[in-house]
């Protein structure tokens, strides 16, 4: 054990310092890691835009602008882009979140000339067509329809995010409110990607078998004649204070009762944020953890339960708890039983076997998740996108000097009722729809 925290401390203090930042004339960042354990690289172009940017009435935007960035531009047609990359033997693939929207190929590493020419292509040139806009906002419908509408859990859990946000737009789900997939409009989306595609307000992330300087000049090549935006005027949005328990219920056709409570908390930037995640890890991680031994093997009312804090934001936003009931439970009894297990560390804080045990399983997943290219490249763009990629070598060393004192006292803090959202599955049968 001792040789493998050895390993793990020195493995992520040289790794760190391996990253090469470049900074284009049309202020496109550039962030370089050379990896060449094998001939394989990853592209990948991360612009700073996500739900939290859309406005009211026109939610679903980001999400909608990433497929349609795989319908072509004057140069490559419709369903090229990943055709192009899969005959060089590659694979491709995008992400919209609240803070970012990704885009990414992964091939050998003597062809990363292929998606950098076509990234580059697509940042300015795509066509949205009236016909395709209609066509792809009628398949995210559909998406919302089959995977957000029609699963119960996680209806509850979007429910509980909008209601602990009553001003802040992290209220808003990524793909957007049905009502307003409904009202898009192709100048709606022209808009959105004239506004928020261009250098100046992206980040170019490339990690694998390259040389640092010949990437850097294929990038030049095929991004630097790109001319800015204008510059981007962002309002911030604070949340107001919660001053008391929201609570609601989703009734629908469902086998198990399913419960989620939400506790607003600080982004990963704050001290505290460090305290909260091994808190998490203490709640939830593995067979050992306490939800799991009280609720799921010893009063074997819940199939599940969790916990979990999301910090990962530019603002403050949640830690997580929740559960579901076990065939002829209460959840009522199960949320009782989450809430001891949350009052017992603000009485005593956990043992410091407990707690290094936990900063110990944080660190190792946070490593080893790091094995691969494509995710060495995706944790720089997580953090690039909240507050700088050197957060990243921040991170391990504010987890480790997290005390029981600091798992106890922010407990007390951060998770307590006034500051609560709770949202609750009522199952219906179909006789009762």
């Amino acid at each position: 054990m001792l040789f493998i925290l050895l390993f793990l401390l020195f493995h992520t203090h040289a790794y760190a310092l391996d990253v090469s930042e470049y900074t284009l004339k049309n202020g496109l960042k550039v962030l370089i890691l050379e990896d060449h354990k094998a001939p394989t690289a990853t592209f990948q172009i991360w612009y700073r835009v996500g739900s939290r940017d859309e406005n009211t009435g026109k939610t679903g935007l980001s999400h909608l602008l990433e497929h349609m960035m795989f319908k072509g531009t004057k140069k490559h047609g419709p369903k090229t882009f990943s055709q192009a990359i899969q005959r060089a033997g590659g694979t491709d693939n995008a992400f919209t979140s609240k803070e970012y929207t990704g885009y990414f190929e992964l091939l050998a590493s003597d062809r990363i000339g292929l998606p950098i020419e076509l990234e580059a292509d697509r940042m300015r040139n795509l066509i949205l067509t009236k016909e395709a806009v209609l066509s792809e906002r009628d398949v995210v419908m559909e998406e919302r329809r089959l995977h957000y509408e029609d699963d119960p859990q996680r209806l509850v859990y979007e429910g509980v995010v909008a209601m602990a946000f009553m001003n802040h737009p992290y209220r808003w789900p990524v793909i957007g409110w049905m009502s307003d997939l409904k009202g898009l409009e192709p100048d709606d989306l022209i808009n959105h990607y004239q506004t928020w595609y261009a250098p100046n307000n992206a980040v170019i992330i490339v990690v694998g078998d390259v040389k640092k300087e010949e990437i850097l000049s294929k990038i030049t090549d095929a991004f630097g004649d790109i001319p800015a935006a204008p510059a981007i005027k962002t309002v911030k949005t604070e949340e107001a204070q919660q001053r008391g328990e929201r609570r609601f219920f989703v009734k629908k056709e469902a086998e198990l009762p399913f419960i989620v409570s939400a506790y607003k908390a600080p982004d990963i930037r704050h001290e505290d944020g460090f305290a909260l995640d091994v808190l998490g890890s203490i709640l939830s991680d593995g067979k050992s953890s306490r939800l799991y031994q009280s609720l799921v093997y010893e009063q074997q009312i819940a199939l599940s339960a969790w916990a979990g804090y999301e910090g990962l934001y530019k603002d403050p936003f949640l830690f997580l708890t929740g559960a579901t009931a076990a065939f002829g439970k209460n959840i009522e009894d199960v949320e009782k039983a989450i809430n001891a297990e949350i009052e017992k560390f603000k009485k005593a804080p956990p043992s410091e076997r407990e707690v290094q045990k936990a900063k110990n399983q944080i660190e190792a997943s946070f490593i080893m998740g790091q094995d691969s290219i494509y995710m060495q490249a995706k944790m720089i763009g997580s953090f690039e996108m909240i507050g700088g990629w050197r957060l990243w070598e921040k991170y391990l060393e504010g987890i480790r000097k997290v005390s029981p004192e600091d798992v106890r006292r922010v407990t007390e803090k951060y998770l307590v009722s006034d500051t609560r959202t709770t949202g609750i599955l009522i199952p219906l049968k179909d006789g009762n729809k």
